[in-house]
């Protein structure tokens, strides 16, 4: 009987949480891939014999993919493609390594669901192209891109844009190679009819009644030709938009007072970057009393209660028809 009750209270629990984190490395160890190893939030693959020829996949219903927060990959020759489901599963990720290796493709929507990467490190691999679609979702503090051979071309110039709009002083020493093989400084690429495209948003007065409705038009320049998309955030008005080609539209219709302050922007993308020109909603409507309760005795009577409308509306108390205050704010 005294030895049960010793395993009683802390140390019983220290024992019970011992036991589980085996379990976890257990579990991991379990669902790793050939040639990795893994934890509960990691994998790395640095191993090149017999090296991974595909990106790592946890065993499925053996783990939790999205407790995974960095994978490392190193000396993977025979690692060429990170495909579109690929990563998809570890949506907790926020560094990705992937180095000295021969990664030469990675599909547009490889990262869409993962939106928690922070940190890619894809130095010395064999990419010639990589597009900016991969990355445009992410609030990527670190992108390292030296060592590869790419191609000079429209394609990349988007590279050369962020390194030149970084608030960091550093900058990556990256080069392609052009039509003759010759290396040539990212830094110092030229392309013909290849620059960031620019929005121009013709707004009428936008504040507008509660209820009334607006059309603003939009038009957009560049070469490429941009692509022009509206971003409306989470309007609440019944909208919808016409485009065609560099020119566009949108119709706000029956406009509601929730959407008062908010900002509706017109977005033109090319392979290059975007630029984007934004206008705010203000939506007028008539006061109303939104709440309202019975006084309460607090060294004064007080009676409290929330008004809403726009433009902000003077407030006037009465009691049995009478005045009590005027024009109180």
């Amino acid at each position: 009987m005294s030895s049960w009750m010793r395993w009683h209270g802390p140390a019983m629990a220290r024992l019970w949480g011992f036991c589980w984190l085996v379990v976890g490395f257990w579990r991991a160890a379990l669902a790793c891939p050939t040639s990795c190893k893994c934890s509960a939030t990691r994998i790395w693959c640095s191993d090149p014999t017999p090296g991974i020829v595909a990106f790592p996949r946890l065993v499925p219903n053996s783990a939790d993919p999205e407790n995974i927060t960095e994978i490392y990959i190193a000396n993977q020759k025979r690692l060429e493609i990170i495909n579109e489901d690929d990563v998809e599963a570890y949506t907790g990720l926020k560094n990705l390594t992937i180095v000295d290796s021969g990664l030469k493709f990675v599909a547009h929507k490889a990262f869409l669901k993962n939106s928690n990467l922070q940190h890619i490190n894809f130095t010395r691999n064999k990419l010639t192209n990589l597009s900016r679609k991969h990355f445009r979702h992410l609030d990527l503090s670190e992108l390292i891109l030296v060592g590869n051979p790419f191609t000079c071309s429209c394609d990349i110039m988007w590279i050369k844009t962020l390194q030149e709009t970084k608030s960091s002083p550093e900058t990556q020493d990256l080069y392609c190679l052009n039509e003759s093989s010759k290396n040539i400084p990212l830094v110092n690429l030229q392309i013909p009819n290849c620059g960031l495209p620019s929005a121009n948003l013709a707004a009428p007065n936008l504040t507008v009644e509660e209820g009334k409705s607006i059309t603003l038009s939009c038009s957009v320049a560049g070469d490429p030709v941009p692509n022009l998309y509206w971003d409306v955030g989470n309007l609440v008005s019944k909208h919808m938009n016409e485009t065609s080609h560099t020119q566009g539209s949108l119709r706000i219709t029956n406009i509601s007072s929730d959407d008062s302050g908010k900002q509706i922007s017109c977005v033109a993308e090319n392979l290059v970057g975007e630029d984007q020109d934004s206008v705010n909603l203000t939506v007028h409507f008539a006061p109303t009393i939104t709440f309202l309760e019975s006084p309460t005795s607090d060294h004064h009577w007080c009676i409290p209660f929330t008004v809403k409308g726009n433009p902000k509306p003077a407030l006037q108390w009465f009691l049995d028809c009478a005045s009590l205050l005027k024009d109180v704010l």
